[in-house]
Parts: C-alpha cells; structure tokens; sequence
C-alpha cells in the first residue's frame, strides 16, 4: 500500500500536470475524435451531421480527381523543395561555423526570412515574381537580355517558382544544423587532419555522420510541412493555373471552407493524415542506413 506521502506526491504531480492534460484532451484528442465522426457525415454547418459510413471515403478516391491531382501536387512540391531545403540549409551551416569577424551578422541575415510572416513573404514574392513588373523579369530583361516568364500565371513555371520560394525560409534548418556542428568534437577533424583527411573527406565521414540525427529531423520536419503547405499558394496563386498549383490543403481548405462540405473535409484530412505517416514510417525505416546516433558509435 502506498503511503499517505507517496499519494499527496502523487496527486501534487497530477495537479501540476492538469492544465498540460486538459489542453491535451480538449483541444486535440477532442477534436481528432469529433473529425473521425465528421469524416463519417454530410456536414454543411447549416444541419446536423448525417451519418453516410465510408462514402466520403469512397467519392475520394473514385470520383474526385482533383484529390489525387493535388497529392500530385504536394508530392512533388515536397520531393524537390524538401532535399534542397536540406543540402542547403547543411551548406549554409558549415560556411558560417567559420571563425571570422562579422559572422555573427551573416548568422542573422539568413536566420531572419524564417520568423517573417508568412503573408509578408507571399506578398514580397509576389512583387518579385510577377510577369508583367515584376522584378525578377526586370533585372533578366536589364542584366541578360531575356523576356522573364509569367512565373505564377503559367503552369509550366508556377509550381517551381514555389520551390524557390520555400528555400527563402532555409534558415531555420541552418539554425539547427549549426548548432548541431558546433558540438561535433574539434578532436576528430584534429585527428582526421593529422591521418591526411582533406575538407571533403572531414565533411563526408565525420561531419555529416556526426550530425545525422538532425539532418534527419530536419527531414521530418520538413516533411510534414511542406505536406501541409497553404499559405504561400493560397496567397499567391490559390491553386491556379489550371490546379498546377492545387496543393492538398489548399483543396481542403476549399472543400471544408468555401464549399462548407466539413465532413469531406475531415476525410480529407484523415487521407491526409495516413499518407503522411505512411511516409514517416517509410523514411523511418531507411534511416537505419545513415542515421548513426550517439550509442551506436561508442
């Protein structure tokens, strides 16, 4: 039995952690069980839900293109601008882990772009990459002689323009990544140095190794958020050309939204939801192959 000190520890401790649960069960578990019952109505917000069982589900994935035109969409957003985010986000870590005077300013520079707005970014880029004044096409027709494109407003452009456009937040992944070398032993490069090991030798086998964790976590991360990308598109293009730009939450959103249909929405989201673990769970089982942790090396 337990004693009358072990039960106050224990109810202080539940006490303390109260405020935590409580947000935990009304403002997540809640809500992910009420869209598991949505995902399974006709919801307009006018009426009552009506159970229809597995029919969003099914109308999914038998008679609406557009959902697969927009996982599409989002795929291939996330298979480029995801990988770039990462190699340049490592590349900007290692130029200013150097040791010279001013680097703390440039630290700031690149950091910045990551805690502006995400409306201020999709308005500065809009100015920029707009067809007609933009400056962008200004600068080409000035410096090179070459008619830009309508970088947004043609289908062949307008999701890389958004590749581009994503790599301006690339500081926060450098942020992570610098810290991450900053605790990589100076021990190592001195003895690598010494057994002849030159820059890219030093960066391949102890750098990258010794930091893959957080690259690894910045591939997750990265993941999930470019999955769920909206504002950026919902701003500058709102899935146009021709849905070239249609992401998957940007058509949720239309869908649940616009179009008030909340429970074809909550099944959106859901489909969204296992997609997206069905792809953690199958870069989780490949990172055994590079991910080298701290236990395993010792």
């Amino acid at each position: 039995m337990p004693t009358r000190r072990v039960l106050i520890e224990n109810l202080q401790g539940w006490l303390f952690a109260s405020p935590w649960l409580l947000g935990l069960l009304t403002l997540f578990i809640g809500p992910m069980i009420w869209s598991i019952y949505l995902s399974l109505t006709t919801y307009n917000m006018a009426a009552a839900p009506q159970f229809v069982g597995l029919r969003n589900y099914v109308d999914m994935l038998t008679d609406d293109p557009l959902i697969f035109q927009s996982l599409k969409v989002t795929t291939v957003y996330s298979l480029v601008s995801v990988p770039l985010n990462l190699l340049l986000g490592i590349g900007l870590a290692m130029l200013l882990n150097q040791k010279v005077r001013g680097i703390a300013f440039w630290r700031t520079v690149y950091y910045l772009p990551a805690v502006i707005s995400g409306v201020g970014v999709a308005l500065l880029w809009q100015f920029l990459l707009n067809g007609r004044f933009g400056l962008l096409n200004y600068l080409l027709q000035v410096c090179c002689g070459i008619v830009g494109p309508s970088w947004l407003s043609d289908e062949r452009t307008a999701l890389w323009a958004f590749v581009v456009v994503h790599l301006w937040t690339v500081g926060g992944s450098m942020l992570i990544n610098l810290a991450a070398l900053q605790s990589v032993p100076s021990a190592l490069y001195e003895a690598a140095s010494i057994d002849g090991a030159n820059g890219w030798h030093r960066a391949r086998y102890i750098t990258v190794p010794t930091i893959s964790p957080v690259i690894f976590y910045n591939l997750i991360m990265g993941i999930i958020a470019a999955l769920q990308t909206f504002t950026l598109f919902f701003i500058l293009t709102k899935g146009g050309p021709n849905n070239s730009t249609m992401t998957y939450m940007l058509y949720l959103y239309n869908v649940a939204f616009e179009n008030t249909r909340m429970g074809y929405g909550s099944a959106m989201a859901w489909l969204l939801f296992v997609y997206l673990g069905l792809l953690t769970l199958l870069v989780f089982k490949f990172s055994s192959r590079w991910v080298h942790y701290e236990s395993s090396r010792r």
